[in-house]
């Protein structure tokens, strides 16, 4: 079966990951990766990060898939040199150049070509590997399913592919921008961009500038910058089927609730069709769960659909936002003065993430299953004094729910 690879753009997101059931999870540290408004990891971090996912049976792979220039070696070269003994399982690395300087200083480390590469052939994927004999090839995001089978076949066995199959897509090719920089000054290609494809946009005549004409939808869509955001849910027999060995998760700069609801939705469904293959059925809470985090309206990305015949093109200006993420599980402590059950339920602590009070609808999510309803009847202090609302930030209450709540397990808003 393939693997379930996670975002992890800091330490929180990356155990919400690891709980919620990845198999692997990438990252950052705080230069040379893709995305560096993310949070990311100092090189202490990283070491922590390593040390709890392999504590947990889980892989960390590392981007380190900038385009960097010239000056920037030095620099690249002593992070290489201080996180070499860490134990990364692998690193995924678009440039040439940083791929030799990494197989001077690690030789034994294991590479993946980052989608930056942009490979699109069978031709291309056996240049990488005869070239420089990498483990692990991630594909251009605008490949059909198949062409991704083509290359598949085409690959030694012990060479993986790696796709995207859910999360922000991007208007220019693998994400090769120049849009940023040149209107922030923040190169993409150096893992700072700034996302000016998401900006709303206004034409203006020449001679009349005091005349802004805002650029809308028609009938035949939007054909400005923002892209839809990909979710393949629906389809993982056929990823599965066209031979691809890691499925990957977009999003190290969305939130941990994102990071656990994405990744506990496609872990259902991949131990669902591992139980059974020829009778798996979708199921459609898991789209639900998918529908519940912050996104722009799906699509499956280059799959299945010619972009001229059906366009990936957004025609929202913002985003479609995540339900209300009101707490995170925590044990209870041995000196609660609360009754651990009563006519109410069982008694649950937890950690405050945004404001909940008495009275409002909840789900209740969990590694391995789908949202539990419930109200918040009661609400309690860690004194075990009645409140009729939890308002502050990491603030610890109290409540009873009718089913068992384990730590880690998060409460939303309900419908």
């Amino acid at each position: 079966m393939p693997e379930l690879l996670s975002p992890a753009g800091n330490l929180e997101k990356m155990k919400a990951a690891v709980l919620y059931g990845c198999d692997a999870v990438y990252l950052a540290g705080k230069s040379f990766g893709m995305r560096s408004a993310a949070d990311n990891f100092t090189c202490e971090e990283l070491a922590e990060a390593v040390s709890y996912a392999h504590g947990h049976g889980v892989r960390v792979y590392l981007t380190v898939n900038t385009m960097p220039h010239g000056d920037e070696y030095p620099a690249l070269r002593e992070y290489l040199k201080e996180i070499s003994g860490y134990g990364i399982d692998a690193f995924i690395v678009a440039d040439p150049g940083v791929i030799d300087t990494l197989r001077e200083i690690m030789p034994q480390a294991d590479i993946h070509i980052s989608t930056q590469a942009s490979i699109v052939s069978p031709a291309a994927a056996l240049s990488y590997v005869k070239h420089f004999g990498v483990k692990r090839l991630v594909l251009a995001r605008e490949l059909k399913l198949d062409e991704i089978r083509a290359i598949r076949q085409a690959l030694p066995e012990e060479v993986q592919i790696e796709a995207f199959i859910h999360g922000s897509m991007c208007v220019s090719y693998s994400g090769r921008c120049l849009l940023s920089n040149m209107l922030t000054g923040r190169d993409a290609n150096r893992g700072m961009c700034t996302q000016p494809c998401r900006w709303n946009y206004t034409l203006y005549e020449e001679k009349r500038p005091d005349f802004p004409i805002p650029i809308e939808q028609n009938e035949l869509g939007t054909f400005i910058m923002s892209s839809k955001d990909m979710c393949m849910i629906e389809h993982i027999p056929e990823l599965v089927r066209a031979g691809v060995d890691s499925f990957k998760i977009e999003g190290r700069m969305k939130s941990a609730y994102y990071t656990a609801v994405v990744t506990n939705a496609y872990r259902m469904a991949i131990d669902r069709y591992k139980a059974d293959p020829d009778h798996y059925q979708f199921d459609p809470a898991w789209l639900r769960e998918l529908e519940s985090v912050t996104h722009r309206e799906y699509a499956t990305g280059f799959y299945f659909d010619d972009p001229q015949e059906k366009p990936q093109i957004s025609g929202m200006t913002g985003y479609i936002r995540e339900k209300a993420y009101f707490a995170i599980a925590r044990e209870i402590p041995e000196d609660c003065p609360l009754p651990k059950k009563n006519g109410d339920g069982y008694l649950c602590c937890f950690e405050q993430k945004n404001k909940v009070c008495v009275g409002d609808a909840a789900e209740i999510i969990s590694p391995g299953r789908t949202g539990r309803a419930c109200i918040v009847d009661l609400l309690y202090d860690e004194n075990g004094q009645p409140l009729e609302c939890a308002p502050h930030p990491s603030m610890i209450f109290y409540t009873y729910v009718p089913f068992e709540v384990r730590p880690g397990d998060i409460m939303r808003a309900g419908s």
